[in-house]
C-alpha cells in the first residue's frame, strides 16, 4: 500500500467522522428535552433525596416538578425535610410557607415473643414478605408482626430496631417517609403526630376474642366497650378488631382506661425535641 492510499483512507475517516459529528450535533439540539431549572434546583438543592413518596408524587422528582408546573403550592408535603423544607420551598417560589406536622410511625403490635404463641420453628428466608407470602412465620397470630425486619432494612435514619421479636420505632429519629408503612405485609404500621397524645390499638388481630386470646395474650378481643366509651367516633371495632382514627381522637384516654385486657395505649411522644 502506497503512501497516497494511506492518506485517502485517513481523510476518508476524517470525512466520514466530521459529517457524523455534525450530524450527531444537529440531532441532539432537535430531540434535546426541554430540562426546568426550577424543578432541578428545587430537586437538588432544597429537598431531602429521600424518594420516599411519602409526598404523595413519584419521589422528589415528581414533587419538584410539580411545584416548579404549579400543579401543587403545597409547599408543606415533605415529611423528611419538615418545616425547614417547607419554607425554603416556600422562599424560592415565593408561596406561602404551609406547616408540616411532625409524625413518627408506630408499629401496632404487642406480639413480643412472651405474648404471642409460636407454632413452629420457621427455618425459611429470614424476610416479613417471604415469610408472609410462604408460611406466615414462627408466631400463630396470623396479623402480627413477623419480626424478620424489613422495616429496619428500608429505614435509613435506623430509627427502627427489633425488641424481643417486635419491631419497634425510635420517634426522635423516625422522619415520617412511609417506607417502613409501605413494607410491611402486616398493616401494621402507621404515622401517628409527635406532639399530639393519640391512642393506638397494638393489634391487628381479626380473629374473633377468644381465639385471638389464645394465639396472643396482647390481642384485641372485639368487645367494643372501646368504642363504646368514645365521645368523638374516633374508635370504631370492624372484623373482631378495634380501631383509632387519629384525626378524630382527642387523646382523652377513656378508651384506654376501659379496655379490658389493655390492648389500647397512649402513644405519647412529647419527650422528643
Amino acid at each position: 500500500m502506497n503512501t497516497q492510499m494511506i492518506l485517502t483512507a485517513f481523510l476518508t475517516v476524517g470525512i466520514i467522522g466530521l459529517i457524523c459529528g455534525i450530524l450527531l450535533s444537529i440531532l441532539s439540539e432537535v430531540f434535546k428535552v426541554p430540562t426546568d431549572e426550577k424543578a432541578d434546583h428545587i430537586e437538588s438543592e432544597i429537598l431531602p433525596g429521600a424518594n420516599c413518596g411519602s409526598c404523595g408524587y413519584s419521589g422528589c422528582s415528581g414533587y419538584a416538578a410539580a411545584l416548579s408546573s404549579g400543579k401543587t403550592t403545597n409547599t408543606a408535603l415533605c415529611n423528611p425535610g419538615g418545616q425547614e423544607v417547607s419554607q425554603k420551598i416556600a422562599e424560592y417560589l415565593g408561596l406561602s410557607a404551609g406547616s408540616v406536622e411532625r409524625k413518627s410511625a408506630v408499629v401496632l403490635c404487642d406480639g413480643s415473643c412472651d405474648k404471642a404463641e409460636t407454632k413452629m420453628e420457621y427455618e425459611g428466608l429470614k424476610s416479613c414478605s417471604a415469610a408472609s407470602a410462604l408460611q406466615g412465620g414462627e408466631k400463630m397470630c396470623s396479623y402480627g408482626c413477623l419480626g424478620y425486619g424489613d422495616c429496619i432494612n428500608v429505614c435509613e435514619y435506623g430509627a427502627i430496631k427489633l425488641c424481643d421479636g417486635v419491631a419497634r420505632i425510635d420517634p426522635r429519629y423516625c422522619k415520617a417517609c412511609s417506607k417502613c408503612v409501605n413494607v410491611c405485609p402486616r398493616g401494621l404500621i402507621e404515622l401517628f403526630p409527635v406532639y399530639k397524645k393519640k391512642a393506638g390499638v397494638m393489634c391487628k388481630n381479626k380473629d374473633k376474642g377468644a381465639q385471638a386470646r389464645k394465639e396472643c395474650s396482647a390481642a384485641c378481643i372485639g368487645c367494643m366497650k372501646c368504642q363504646k366509651v368514645c365521645e368523638t367516633g374516633a374508635v370504631t371495632v370492624v372484623n373482631f378488631n378495634a380501631h383509632v382514627d387519629t384525626d378524630k381522637c382527642t387523646g382523652c384516654g377513656k378508651c384506654v382506661e376501659n379496655c379490658p385486657v389493655k390492648c389500647i395505649e397512649m402513644i405519647d411522644y412529647s419527650f422528643v425535641g
